[in-house]
């Protein structure tokens, strides 16, 4: 690489310069540090310093400790961390919106495996109690059985070294961040397993607790202990480890692939290995993967033989199936070309740009021991900070700070409440001098209803009453705790005090709901410190999650969805390799939904869901969502069968409606057809009778015209006879007419 804007360092000198680092970021931050274990030590009851314990015991005076930043901080990080934060990942550019919404949920699943609740409890205890909170987003090689995972982890802030010319509130701007604690040799061979030997060789560079952990001089009497509290004079040898973070900017080429519209970003020797990568130029199609094309010219041969048969068969067209639609015609002579990446580049088939940009480096030294290096995927740190008050310096103010002088004045006035009570208590008594026995008075005077003689010439003894305290005294301590709980934007209900409550549920929402706009403030630094969060997990992802990867995240309904990414599919009809889910590749930006992790009143949200759902505006499943039913699939599963049932009940009972009304249609028409059959019937008969009428008028009419033949023929024959013979021959004539 040709520049970078910090040298890379290795070996000793890398171990020299870290040291040199750690020591002078260590002196400029010792003022703040020692103020925020104060601070830390206020939250957990260490309240007093030995010296101010010292003069009460001696005044008989009792060192009381009334912590009221305690419940306050936890209410806080309860309301604060009561539900699971909320990513939304949006697409830049040509990335795909699915894989978008998986990379969301691949956050939960973050969120899931690292129990993301504890992280961002303490957290948000460190950004109250210290002012300054971190959560680390790394890469754990060892899980998912070697294959690792991205995770989230908190970090102390007493363990952090930041440049101290840094004025971003993530840090951003900083040359280094360095992580520096001590650990046993055997702790820390556990947590690098690989470098076990140059562990066991290292020489411990710094045993002791000089920046990280300075004494406050506060009384160490409590059950809470800090690191320093543990003894470290057994036969324990300690090596300071040291994580350190610094940014270089890197050569880099950019390349961008038009056919497959996805971009690169490649060191130099990955740029080698791309450019000598085969690539298939398939009638004028650019392949990149060997298999799909030796498929796509499997294909195309089989097409040119089922051509050539049916030419031989005299067949004019081609019968190609839908499946290989997408190929070639197979009348065009297939064109192969092998070629390498490096050729596509020259021919401008592939646009390559040389570029610079920022990547976080890494390295980390166990003693005097440089264990590895190596560069992270991002040009954010994976530090990543979140300020109470950004004072433009890597040293905030906390809010306990703040309220310091109020949480002494009420411990100072309940100690002097209970001293003046026990005072108050034990009546002191003046006695005249030899009137009486001292050691007999101090004896029998506790004693009820007993006699102590005493001589009257030398006076009676005088009780003394002590004087009382003034009632400003008793409503300061009430006014300085209303102070503290204003100063860190909480109020006694919020705390779980019932009593602070309205009287009515309403009116109780309504204040709870104001209450948590108070803390709004805070919420922002807590959620741009997760939007950074998500950034970093992100890139660190799309390293590591290279290969197909079957995850599960619990839905807040408790329901279980399964997502897959990076799983290689073959088209079916083009024989194109694709990767589905492919998060490796692509730009996205992460945003948070604002409110998340705040608590949310579930009765009311169920009924405003309820009404909506009687509207029609959503349906039963998101209803559902809203609930606390633990079996959700098994219900909505019961549901729909009794839907089911209801839908054919009620469609059977249509279709009985219907066939009642086609019966009554068909009984009418039955009615109409009977009607018709006899009204044919009779008319058949009619035809009939007329028909038989007409034949035999027909034959009458035949018969007729036959006897007018005959009586006409006779009549005839009769004349004839007459006119051509004599008498005789009529005489004959008449006889023979007679005789028919």
């Amino acid at each position: 690489m040709a520049y970078s804007a910090k040298k890379k360092l290795s070996g000793k000198a890398l171990v020299d310069d870290t040291l040199d680092l750690f020591k002078r970021y260590g002196d400029k931050r010792d003022a703040w540090a020692e103020h925020a274990k104060e601070d830390k030590e206020f939250r957990l009851g260490r309240q007093w310093t030995q010296e101010q314990e010292d003069i009460l015991n001696a005044r008989g005076q009792a060192p009381l400790v009334v912590n009221r930043i305690h419940p306050a901080v936890e209410a806080a990080k309860s309301m604060m961390s009561a539900n699971r934060p909320s990513f939304r990942v949006a697409p830049r550019e040509d990335s795909d919106n699915k894989v978008a919404q998986v990379l969301s949920s691949l956050l939960s699943y973050m969120y899931d495996i690292s129990d993301g609740r504890s992280v961002v409890r303490s957290m948000i205890d460190d950004y109250y109690v210290m002012g300054l909170g971190y959560i680390h987003v790394y890469q754990d090689p060892m899980m998912d059985m070697g294959k690792g995972e991205v995770c989230i982890h908190d970090v102390d802030p007493l363990d952090v070294y930041v440049d101290p010319n840094s004025r971003d509130k993530f840090f951003e701007d900083a040359e280094n961040i360095i992580i520096s604690r001590l650990f046993t040799r055997d702790q820390a061979a556990q947590m690098h397993p690989m470098y076990e030997k140059a562990i066991k060789n290292a020489a411990n560079t710094n045993g002791d607790f000089d920046h990280d952990r300075p004494e406050t001089g506060r009384a160490n009497d409590f059950a809470a202990t800090f690191p320093e509290d543990v003894d470290r004079t057994l036969n324990t040898e300690y090596l300071r480890g040291y994580e350190r973070y610094y940014k270089t900017i890197e050569d880099r080429y950019r390349i961008y692939e038009p056919f497959s519209r996805k971009e690169y970003l490649f060191k130099e020797d990955e740029f080698e290995q791309y450019v000598q990568r085969p690539a298939w130029i398939i009638n004028g199609q650019i392949i990149t993967e060997k298999e799909q094309a030796q498929q796509i010219m499997a294909q195309m041969e089989q097409l040119r033989l089922q051509h050539e048969a049916q030419m031989q068969a005299g067949m004019n067209t081609i019968g190609v199936d839908s499946d290989r639609a997408a190929m070639p015609m197979p009348e065009q002579p297939m064109e192969v070309e092998e070629l390498l990446f490096a050729e596509l580049i020259e021919r401008g088939l592939i646009q390559v740009v040389t570029t610079q940009i920022k990547r976080v480096q890494m390295c980390v030294i166990m003693g005097d021991k440089h264990l590895y290096s190596r560069e992270l995927p991002t040009d954010k740190y994976p530090i990543v900070p979140f300020m109470s008050l950004h004072t433009r310096t890597p040293y905030p103010q906390s809010d306990v700070r703040m309220v310091k002088g109020l949480q002494e004045y009420i411990n100072k006035m309940r100690s002097l409440i209970v001293a003046h009570a026990t005072t108050s208590t034990n009546t002191k008594i003046l006695v005249p001098e030899g009137s009486v026995d001292m050691n007999e008075f101090e004896q029998k005077w506790a004693q009820p209803g007993v006699a102590i003689p005493y001589d009257p010439t030398d006076g009676a003894p005088m009780p003394v009453q002590p004087s009382p305290l003034p009632n400003e005294l008793y409503s300061g301590e009430q006014v300085a705790k209303q102070d503290i709980d204003h100063q860190l934007g909480l109020y006694e209900m919020m705390m779980g005090n019932s009593q602070a409550a309205p009287q009515t549920y309403k009116a109780t929402i309504s204040l709870d709901e104001f209450g948590q706009r108070k803390i709004k403030s805070k919420l922002a630094d807590i959620e741009a410190g997760l939007t950074k969060v998500g950034q970093v997990a992100i890139a660190l992802m799309q390293e590591l999650y290279t290969t197909e990867k079957v995850f599960r995240v619990i839905q807040p309904n408790n329901s279980l969805s399964e997502y897959v990414i990076n799983k290689k599919l073959v088209d079916d009809k083009t024989g194109e390799i694709q990767i589905f889910n492919d998060i490796t590749v692509g730009k996205y930006d992460v945003i948070y939904l604002a409110g998340s992790t705040l608590p949310s009143n579930r009765y009311a949200e169920l009924e405003f869901y309820m009404d909506a759902y009687q509207k029609g505006l959503v349906d039963r499943v998101e209803v559902l969502k809203k609930t606390e039913v633990f079996d959700m699939e098994g219900v909505m599963e019961r549901t729909d069968e009794v839907g089911k049932l209801q839908a054919q009940l009620q469609q059977s009972i249509e279709e009985i409606k219907k066939l009642k009304g086609d019966l009554q249609t068909r009984d009418r028409e039955s009615v109409n057809l009977r009607k018709r059959i006899e009204v044919e019937k009779f008319k058949s008969e009619l035809d009939g009778v007329s028909n038989k009428a007409k034949a035999a008028s027909t034959v009458y009419e035949k018969r007729l015209d036959d006897n007018m033949a005959v009586i006409k023929r006779d009549i005839a024959d009769s004349i004839k006879t007459k006119t051509s013979t004599p008498e005789s021959g009529q005489m004959g004539k008449s006889k023979e007419s007679k005789k028919k």
